[in-house]
């Protein structure tokens, strides 16, 4: 009787934040999605949150939280990754290559020349911070208890001459550097978000990983950054696991984000880099970004 509790405590919690309809707390929670629906999408901050080793069958239907604010706001159900591992993977959505990676390796095994989405977003004179939980100082290329450089791509690309100021630790949850960033005023126009080996799944639970989320993404949703209605956070997994192939969830959410927008054509890694590119306002896409479908008229981003 005490897990059941539990559970539909842990649920009652999920349906606070996100104002399911139905609840005693639907009028006075924020909405994430659907509130701007009509209006023409004005996006000038990104949020990605990448998740590890899971496809979609594993985490949709499974992870109460996934699965709520999948219904609650976009879903890509045919988006995959690239290849496998991981680096590779994490190269590829933010630079639209590869560059010949097929393994783990770390930065000093494998540095990246080519331009990136951050680089980009310098070149552009827009702001961008990667933040990555239990980093021990900024900017770490290394693997380090929790923490593990092959997620964070930033510290990979020697584009990136101030990796240290732009490359920090995510911090705790009410107070952090992510925190501070949406409260201040001044957040970040592109900002990547990377849970340690533990809250990402990689080396935990399913249910690990979907109670970290359920914390962190109500912070985003009531923060000033995403209630002023500028902000499109993209959820993903860097690559499938189990059975269900490489096809992992991509979910989508905005203010202008329809309640239960649901895609079903085929989006990859490149789709996230072109539809990032797209909505911070660049012109020219990177690498493979350039001839992969963009996000579907669906999430209305």
């Amino acid at each position: 009787m005490r897990g059941r509790a539990a559970l539909v405590g842990t649920l009652a919690a999920i349906a606070a934040a996100l104002a399911l309809p139905g609840t005693a707390h639907a009028v006075k929670a924020p909405t994430p999605c659907g509130q701007a629906a009509h209006a023409r999408p004005v996006i000038r901050h990104v949020i990605i949150i990448v998740m590890e080793n899971h496809s979609s069958k594993q985490v949709i239907g499974r992870a109460p939280f996934m699965t709520t604010i999948a219904r609650r706001c976009g879903l890509a159900t045919n988006y995959h990754a690239i290849t496998h591992p991981s680096l590779p993977n994490y190269i590829a959505m933010t630079s639209g290559s590869t560059h010949g990676i097929h393994s783990d390796c770390e930065p000093s095994q494998c540095s990246v020349r080519g331009p990136n989405v951050f680089s980009q977003a310098s070149r552009h004179g827009l702001r961008w911070r990667a933040f990555a939980e239990s980093m021990p100082q900024p900017c770490h290329r290394g693997t380090a208890g929790l923490y593990a450089a092959r997620h964070v791509p930033a510290v990979y690309y020697r584009r990136i001459h101030t990796c240290r100021r732009h490359v920090r630790a995510l911090g705790r949850l009410g107070s952090g550097r992510l925190h501070n960033a949406l409260h201040s005023g001044h957040a970040p126009a592109l900002v990547f978000v990377t849970p340690n080996m533990c809250n990402d799944m990689h080396d935990c639970s399913v249910k690990t990983g979907d109670v970290w989320l359920s914390r962190w993404i109500p912070m985003i949703v009531k923060s000033p950054t995403y209630r002023h209605g500028h902000t499109a956070v993209l959820l993903t997994f860097d690559e499938g696991g189990g059975n269900g192939g490489n096809i992992v969830p991509l979910i989508v959410l905005s203010r202008y984000t329809p309640v239960h927008a649901v895609r079903r054509r085929l989006l990859t890694h490149y789709s996230l880099l072109r539809a990032t590119e797209k909505m911070l306002g660049f012109r020219r896409y990177l690498g493979k970004a350039r001839s992969a479908r963009g996000l579907p008229k669906a999430f209305h981003l």
